[in-house]
């Protein structure tokens, strides 16, 4: 199919690269300095405020030897048993549905503690329901901490009760006595929360659990009341600017991930460097369109086919789904471009301690290309079975199909290994195509056909894989959109890695911080992850 080429819309340019074209535009790669917001682009510690605020004559001292600066007295180690009140809660039945409409009582539930004051949850229940189950009311100002799901294995949510509130089983409150802070306590516990998690963390169960006795034990520094709220109010004003440039660094990775798209998106619509048939023109030549390569892909697949029965055309691009192409391009569907369309073993197999790697979709998701870091693996004689089915070689395409959906990777390796049913294979006809084919399947365009189906875990179809349509230009176009697009992703990669190290420096900052604040310097931060 041909057609005149499509304006290009009025976007930002780019910084001009090798074969970039006039007229050529995607949105703008975000510069450092340029939106990353105050000490985003480069967290920065600021030992001073800190170190001469009210937290400074607790900093640097054993326990014993530190002292209230208001009071001369040494700081008190209290068990977090001896704070007050402890309770736990209850779930009523779900099963009874006046327990659940019309509440009035917020229901607290780790899924609510993602902040660190609960004001409001997203479920609520009645006072029948209260009446009726072991679900149990605390007061507002109640320190709440999560004490058994899967976040326990990395996170210690804990928050303050802003109004008085009901508890799920997973949680655990306290409420305080007088002469303690919600607040500084809060804190304290976050100060010390990977230290909490390693000793107090129940061995042998499937699900995250906090050895109750164990953390009952756990001591907080206390020092008087007026102290403590010098204490919160300096943490506060330090960890209010690290949040912001850690909020400032977050919006840079989600404007890094649009960008990569639109690069994609520019890709496969002829505006990311000058088409083939704009260079021909200039240059008094021809070229092969893409209608003309496509025919020479089908005659080749006819020549290649080893299936039974007799050759079955492939699927031709459905009406609905083209759209105007460049001067040159076609439009073609999976199955035109492949000989093979098929996904990995459909049962579990017997894994063995070594043998052939065997993927599934975490190793396409785990980061760029495909990661043989952590892997399971079959025997020899079953991936011998495995291959008849689907036999991944270099310059194959493996898409994700189930779980996270639509992740492509193109295989740049002659490793030997088999693939998961949840993994799909698309074996080219023209391996020279195989980079174009990674970056056509993963633009915003193809990846909106990869419509997931089923009611439960939902996957992609291989029929309707082998019928999604992709922009096809003349081979040598391709080359070069192949090498503008690496070389973009090249200043991108650098630039997420950058980021993210300054999220983790942030993180570790703030855990810093609060060990300083608290006394805990040697407990916290050795035992952070590097």
């Amino acid at each position: 199919m041909k057609s005149s080429r499509r304006p290009s819309k009025n976007t930002s340019p780019l910084p001009p690269g090798e074969g970039q074209g006039e007229g050529k535009s995607v949105p703008p790669l975000p510069q450092a300095g340029e939106g990353w917001g105050e000490g985003a682009s480069k967290v920065e510690r600021k030992p001073l405020a800190i170190r001469e605020g009210p937290i400074a004559p607790y900093l640097a001292k054993p326990p014993q030897a530190r002292h209230s600066r208001e009071s001369g007295n040494p700081v008190r180690l209290v068990p977090l048993g001896e704070l007050g009140r402890w309770t736990g809660g209850g779930t009523p039945s779900k099963a009874n549905a006046a327990f659940w409409t019309n509440g009035t009582i917020p229901w607290v539930s780790p899924k609510d503690m993602k902040v660190e004051r609960i004001s409001t949850t997203q479920d609520h229940i009645t006072e029948e329901a209260f009446e009726n189950s072991a679900t149990q009311k605390v007061a507002k100002g109640a320190i709440l901490i999560v004490v058994r799901s899967g976040i326990l294995k990395h996170s210690l949510p804990v928050a303050i009760a802003d109004r008085d509130v009901a508890l799920n089983q997973d949680l655990k409150a306290i409420e305080l006595k007088d002469g303690f802070l919600p607040e500084y306590v809060a804190w304290a516990i976050r100060a010390s929360s990977q230290h909490i998690l390693h000793t107090c963390a129940k061995s042998g169960t499937t699900v995250q659990n906090l050895e109750m006795p164990r953390l009952l034990r756990h001591e907080i520094p206390v020092v008087p009341l007026a102290e403590q709220r010098g204490i919160v109010a300096e943490l506060e004003t330090q960890l209010t600017r690290l949040d912001a440039s850690g909020a400032a660094l977050k919006r840079v990775q989600a404007n890094l991930k649009r960008y990569r798209a639109s690069v994609l998106k520019a890709a496969c619509e002829g505006r990311l460097v000058p088409t083939e048939a704009e260079l021909a023109r200039s240059e008094g030549r021809s070229f092969e369109s893409g209608s003309e390569l496509l025919e020479r892909i089908l005659n080749h697949r006819r020549e290649q086919w080893t299936g039974r029965g007799k050759y079955k055309e492939a699927a031709i691009p459905t009406v609905g789904a083209v759209t105007e192409t460049p001067e040159g391009w076609a439009w073609t569907t999976v199955e035109q471009l492949s000989t093979k369309v098929v996904d990995g073993v459909h049962k579990k197999p017997k894994y063995v301690s070594s043998g052939i790697p065997f993927v599934t979709v975490r190793n396409l998701t785990a980061g760029p290309g495909i990661s043989f870091d952590k892997l399971n693996y079959v025997s020899p004689q079953d991936h011998k079975e495995f291959i008849k089915r689907a036999n991944p070689e270099n310059g194959d395409i493996l898409i994700s199909k189930d779980g996270t959906l639509g992740v492509v990777r193109a295989i740049k390796t002659d490793a030997v290994f088999s693939i998961f049913v949840s993994v799909a294979m698309i074996k080219p006809v023209v391996r020279e195509m195989s980079s174009f084919l990674e970056i056509a399947l993963s633009a915003p365009q193809v990846q909106r056909q990869m419509v997931p189906k089923g009611s439960g875990l939902q996957h992609i179809h291989l029929e309707d894989l082998r019928e999604d349509c992709i922009p096809l230009p003349p081979l040598s176009e391709q080359h070069r959109i192949v090498a503008e697009v690496e070389r973009r992703f090249s200043v991108l990669e650098k630039l997420e890695t950058t980021v993210a190290a300054n999220l983790k420096r942030a993180e570790r900052l703030r855990q810093s911080i609060l060990a300083d604040a608290f006394m805990l310097r040697q407990t916290v931060v050795d035992e952070l992850p590097a």
